[in-house]
Order: structure tokens, then C-alpha cells, then sequence
């Protein structure tokens, strides 16, 4: 890792070699014991791989700039080309599992597309997935039959068993994300409170919409799980809900001043009054004439 570059890891063979674990099984595909990991500390790596991961024992992670402890198995994942390092992993009672996939393996099947829609692998992973004991079985018994299945010769069949299988655990991750979104309710209202808080403050401060990265960067949470929590609790995406806020502002300036359509324009951030008629109508049905006419 020369001048602190993190070490770019492109294929299922080559991770075998950095972790110093014996050839792999088969060439796309592998599920590494977590207890053999001898990772030394302070490493950060770049994967041109899926990864899934349950871990228990963990004593602390780096990802992006920040840093996470775990004392509880979790389940989170790693899209390929994000950077993971490890601050200090020797913890001795550390166990489970990392599943990596290549692209390659997904190439030509439904999955390969359906992969990408699935937003936690580009969640943090302080937004990990807490599991049950029974959730957590479940998954542990899709994962053996994935390594059994390509432990075994392989034939016409081995690539359709296993994609079916991976396809099953990521339609599980996603219930049981939404089961955290649910069970974890009170401290997801408390995110929207913040998001709340935040675009009211923006809105008195500055001039136009503050973009999905800057909020979810106030919030401390990753764009993708912001988008995936307000979407389970308001239905809408971050987008639509900061315009909604926007829209909000705009009622509230055309019911109760004598600013003209085009002053309230201008104080919202619009360069164009005709931009900001547009996603006024957009959004009411009604011109900001013609709404602030219900007030007359």
C-alpha cells in the first residue's frame, strides 16, 4: 500500500492471495470464513467485487472517514469499487462470513441488472442490517448451499443454482431492511425531525434547493439509505420531499405577503420565475397566481 494507496483487489483469486487463503474453489465466486481472515491492521483495500458480509466480533472499521464499532453480527454489503480498511481486527472471538461475488459471475442473468437496484449495497456501514437469530439462520443456511454448490463439479446447472440462491438472499436483505426501517421507527422519525429541522434552517439562510448530497452529508448518512428511510416513511424520494418543503415556503410567502410571483422567485433561488411556476403547478395544480387568488 505505497503513499497510503489502498490496494486494488480485482479478482477472487487475487483476494485468496492477499488473505492468504488457499486457491479458490471457483474462479468468480467465493465465501471466506471470517475467523481465518488475517487482515493486518491499518490495510485498506479497493474490490472490483460484491460483497455481503456477517460479522460478529468486529472491533473496529473504517469506512470512507469514519469509524465503527461492532459488538453485535451484522449484515452489510460493499458494491464494487468502495474502499474497506481495517483499524484493528484481531478480536479473538470474531466469526461468520463474506460471500464475494465478480460481476462476471452475474453476466447475461436477470440479476446482473437487478444487482444495482438494490440500494444497501451502497448504504454506510454504520447503516448495517441487524439481524434476528432466526433472520440470521436463515441466511446462514442460503450461504452454505452456495458453497456447497460450487464446491462441488461444476456443471450446466452450478451458475443457475447459485445466482438463484444469491437472488433469494438479497430478496431477504431487502425484507429485513424493511423490518429495521419499521422496528427502528422512533429513531428513523428522529432522522426526518433533523431532515426537517435542516431544511427549514436552509431555507431561511440561503436561496434554492439544497441537493440530495449536501443533506444527507448534514445528516451523517450515506444518500442511499437517506432515500431509501424517507421513502418508507413519506412515500416520497428525498428529492420530491425537499421540493415539497420548497413548495411549502412558496404557499407560505404567496397566503401572507405582497411580494409578486417573481420576488418570491428570486427569494427561493429561482433565476427564472418561469422555473419556479412550472414545479409550483407541478406540484399544486395551480399557478402561484391562481393559488394565492384562494387567499383573496
Amino acid at each position: 500500500m505505497p503513499n497510503g494507496t489502498p490496494l486494488s483487489v480485482k479478482s477472487i483469486t487475487q483476494l485468496h492471495r492477499v488473505l492468504d487463503l488457499p486457491a479458490p474453489k471457483h474462479p468468480l465466486i467465493s465465501v471466506v470464513d471470517y475467523a481465518k481472515i488475517e487482515a493486518p491492521a491499518g490495510v485498506a483495500a479497493v474490490f472490483d467485487l460484491y460483497s455481503i458480509s456477517l460479522k460478529k466480533g468486529v472491533n473496529k472499521l473504517i469506512y470512507g472517514q469514519q469509524q465503527y464499532d461492532f459488538d453485535e453480527g451484522v449484515l452489510y454489503f460493499l458494491a464494487p469499487n468502495q474502499v474497506l480498511s481495517v483499524e484493528d481486527d484481531a478480536a479473538p472471538d470474531r466469526s461468520g462470513w463474506i460471500l464475494f461475488v465478480h460481476p462476471d459471475f452475474l453476466w447475461n442473468t436477470p440479476l446482473a441488472k437487478k444487482i444495482k437496484q438494490y440500494e444497501f449495497f451502497n448504504y454506510s456501514v454504520n447503516e448495517a442490517l441487524f439481524l434476528s437469530e432466526s433472520e440470521e439462520a436463515m441466511l446462514n443456511g442460503i450461504v452454505q448451499y452456495i458453497q456447497q454448490e460450487y464446491h462441488a463439479n461444476i456443471d450446466k446447472f452450478s451458475q443457475d443454482v447459485v445466482i438463484a440462491q444469491l437472488d433469494l438472499l438479497l430478496t431477504y436483505a431487502r425484507r429485513f431492511y424493511e423490518r429495521q426501517f419499521i422496528t427502528r421507527k422512533i429513531t428513523n422519525h428522529k432522522v426526518l425531525e433533523r431532515l426537517e429541522a435542516l431544511l427549514n434552517d436552509y431555507f431561511e439562510q440561503e436561496k434554492g434547493l439544497p441537493a440530495v448530497q449536501y443533506v444527507a452529508a448534514q445528516l451523517n448518512i450515506s444518500v442511499k439509505y437517506l432515500s431509501s428511510l424517507v421513502k418508507q416513511l413519506t412515500g416520497q424520494t428525498t428529492q420530491q420531499h425537499i421540493q415539497n418543503k420548497l413548495i411549502e415556503k412558496a404557499k407560505e410567502k404567496l397566503s401572507t405577503t405582497d411580494l409578486s410571483v417573481s420576488e418570491i422567485a428570486f427569494y427561493l433561488g429561482f433565476e427564472h420565475s418561469q422555473s419556479f411556476n412550472k414545479l409550483f403547478k407541478k406540484k399544486t395544480n395551480l399557478s402561484p397566481l391562481e393559488f394565492r387568488k384562494l387567499f383573496n
